[in-house]
């Protein structure tokens, strides 16, 4: 396999970071301990580079039609400026891909404009789907993931860090800016102003921004944004307290919680499909079987929250037993840093997803007990 690296790879070497494979790409699992970056972005805030992620325009006349087709949500209802979690499904109703989809403000001649972000490892089989599933529609799609990337920083001071880089007169573009939605806004980076695309999104379960930039900018973006912090307040952060976080937030993962395998309603995404919409789209015959049979609610497995009532955690692929009989599968499990328990995600058999439900992991020949709960585990206060 082909190693990828991003325009913050040499940022990170220098910050001592240990590198992991995600996708393809050389990324940075750590800095000096997951564990202190994890309570980092709890308490105060982390620096992510996110720069692995996809990044595909969609721009023309037929760009709403399209994604409506393309994509299961209906992305024609999404008003400009905000931003909407979709899937990209198979005729068969199985997950190509779990993706953010921003709506853009409309060009000087009035097209239609979105920028969809999928996932790392699905960045190119995503984008090569959209340009197949194209023709017809007057639209572009341009995959611009190898000349941009995303620095995020998340936590509770994530906005008053980056106000310090925002002139005074456009503070209220930042604490304006709602969750799921995006604004250009003017960044004071090596002493020049830049314009750059910031949404109010994440992958952790914390307030936080993403924020959009060419590669050849990155670098003098990321070292600004750590200059501006106070002592205490940021830590550079890796792909390994962003497993633990988003687990504690209930947020799935495509490869563990989500597959060509699965469906949007078994994995509780059903909300994410809008059968209601009029017009045709991509996997619409197989899901709407799939609702009717009951899928997630009535037959099949589901996914759920189990919580540890012992110490040791459950890890993805150990089987999830009722009084001795495998009746699930972990698909995400670990200690929880913020609760002080272990926590998983798992898929069970739907008799055996009912909150309160006893269940025991098979740790390796050995049952330990765990609970069903309701998802996400963990909930920020405001």
């Amino acid at each position: 396999m082909t190693e990828n690296y991003t325009a913050l790879y040499e940022q990170h070497k220098k910050a001592g970071a240990s590198f992991t494979d995600f996708g393809g790409w050389q990324m940075p699992l750590k800095y000096e301990s997951e564990l202190a970056e994890h309570h980092a972005v709890r308490n105060a805030a982390g620096l992510f580079d996110l720069s692995h992620m996809g990044e595909v325009w969609v721009t023309g006349p037929d760009a709403a039609a399209f994604l409506d087709y393309a994509l299961v949500g209906k992305i024609s209802a999404v008003a400009v400026g905000k931003a909407k979690y979709s899937l990209i499904c198979q005729e068969d109703g199985g997950i190509i891909d779990d993706l953010i989809t921003y709506r853009r403000p409309a060009a000087a001649d009035g097209t239609d404009r979105f920028l969809v972000v999928p996932n790392a490892g699905n960045a190119v089989v995503v984008a090569a789907a959209l340009a197949e599933r194209a023709a017809g529609f007057d639209v572009a799609v341009e995959d611009a993931s190898g000349t941009t990337s995303l620095i995020a920083v998340q936590g509770p001071k994530a906005e008053a860090i980056l106000l310090r880089l925002v002139p005074a007169a456009q503070h209220e573009l930042v604490t304006g800016l709602k969750y799921y939605a995006a604004v250009e806004v003017p960044f004071l980076v090596a002493g020049t102003s830049r314009e750059l695309l910031l949404a109010r999104t994440g992958y952790t379960g914390e307030d936080g921004f993403e924020i959009f930039v060419d590669n050849l900018d990155a670098p003098a973006l990321w070292q600004a944004i750590a200059a501006v912090a106070e002592e205490g307040e940021l830590v550079p952060a890796g792909l390994a307290c962003r497993d633990s976080l988003r687990l504690e937030a209930g947020m799935p993962l495509y490869g563990n919680e989500l597959s060509r395998e699965g469906n949007p309603f078994s994995a509780g995404l059903g909300p994410v499909v809008s059968l209601a919409k009029e017009s045709d789209f991509v996997g619409r015959a197989a899901l709407e079987a799939l609702k009717a049979a009951g899928a997630g609610s009535t037959s099949g497995r589901k996914l759920v929250g189990l919580k540890g009532l012992g110490r040791r955690a459950g890890r993805s692929h150990y089987p999830v037993l009722k009084e001795g009989n495998v009746v699930g599968e972990v698909t995400s499990g670990q200690p929880s840093p913020t609760l002080g328990y272990p926590v998983a995600m798992a898929y069970v058999d739907v008799e055996f997803a009912e909150p309160g439900t006893a269940l025991d992991v098979d740790l390796r020949g050995k049952a330990e007990a765990f609970e069903v709960v309701a998802l996400p585990f963990y909930k920020r206060s405001k």
